[in-house]
């Protein structure tokens, strides 16, 4: 039988998560960097899409963290 009640992250899959956030912030800058420059609007359009799609990514990350922190040590783990 399966549990369904959370448990705690790891600081691995902390440490993952965090890397995970800010590739995902890194890709969306870089995303609009390039829709800002490019001349082509097939190319802008693309960016834009990806733009959306990176930004939800992105809060289902933080959103998987806030639904954790209730669960995570209130002290440092050894």
């Amino acid at each position: 039988m399966q549990s369904t009640q959370m448990q705690p992250l790891s600081g691995k899959e902390l440490d993952y998560i965090a890397d995970s956030i800010s590739n995902e912030d890194l890709l969306i800058k870089q995303l609009a960097a390039t829709a800002g420059s490019t001349q082509n609007s097939t190319v802008s359009q693309i960016c834009n899409q990806q733009i959306q799609s990176h930004t939800h990514h992105l809060g289902v990350l933080v959103q998987l963290l806030q639904q954790h922190q209730q669960y995570a040590p209130t002290q440092p783990q050894q």
